[in-house]
């Protein structure tokens, strides 16, 4: 069974089988809700059980080869990634299941006229399965378009650790900034500066002499006293 498991996975069948499995459940349920309006016509409600049929196969050859999808390319996948290929792993099994089971019920429904009245219950659940084969179908999307998984894309991305710290976290390139701060060592060995010059005392600048500082207001003295002949 490896050897056939080792020979099938180089092939990527999973995407192709997925695809027969959405189209087929599908259409059957779709020809079945036609059906039930033209009830003369007998052979949409074979062709509907036919499809169904094949759908439940497909739905089974979509789980086998998704789980060796799942085993191919666990290893390179992180943490997030995991989580949404377990819920899509999860659907795809119970999918296959159910819809196996409902394709017995339907063979039962055609083949068994006591059965017949139970075709709107069986019409209900089928509903209810497609809008979970949608779901698990969103999960493979967000799988392949969203985390690269299967492609290239996966193969060139880094693979995130579960044990990463912020140690490890990648930070800009480029020389951080430094601040020198003195130290004492380096105060002491650095030569004294001069000491700071003063002024000179007032006393030492020159006054100017009285002979050098010319009179601003001159005064006239009398030459003598009046004389007698006035």
């Amino acid at each position: 069974m490896d050897s056939v498991v080792k020979f099938l996975q180089p092939y990527q069948l999973h995407p192709v089988v997925d695809h027969f499995s959405v189209a087929l459940l599908f259409t059957a349920v779709l020809i079945d809700l036609v059906a039930g309006s033209a009830p003369n016509r007998i052979w949409l409600r074979y062709t509907a059980v036919l499809l169904m049929i094949l759908g439940a196969l497909a739905a089974g050859g979509s789980y086998l080869t998704g789980d060796m999808e799942a085993d191919r390319i666990w290893d390179a996948l992180g943490p997030p990634a995991k989580e949404v290929l377990k819920r899509h792993a999860m659907l795809g099994e119970y999918l296959a299941i159910g819809f196996g089971v409902l394709a017995v019920f339907r063979i039962g429904i055609q083949a068994f006229g006591f059965m017949a009245g139970l075709r709107p219950l069986y019409l209900i659940v089928a509903l209810v399965g497609l809008g979970a084969l949608g779901y698990s179908a969103h999960l493979g999307g967000v799988l392949v378009y969203d985390y690269g998984a299967g492609t290239a894309l996966m193969a060139s991305a880094p693979v995130p650790s579960e044990n990463a710290t912020p140690a490890t976290v990648p930070t800009s390139s480029g020389p951080l900034p430094t601040v020198s701060v003195p130290t004492p060592e380096a105060s002491a060995s650095a030569p004294p500066l001069p000491p700071p010059t003063t002024a000179a005392p007032a006393s030492s600048i020159a006054s100017p002499s009285p002979a050098s500082v010319p009179t601003t207001n001159p005064s006239v003295q009398p030459s003598g006293a009046p004389s007698a002949s006035m």
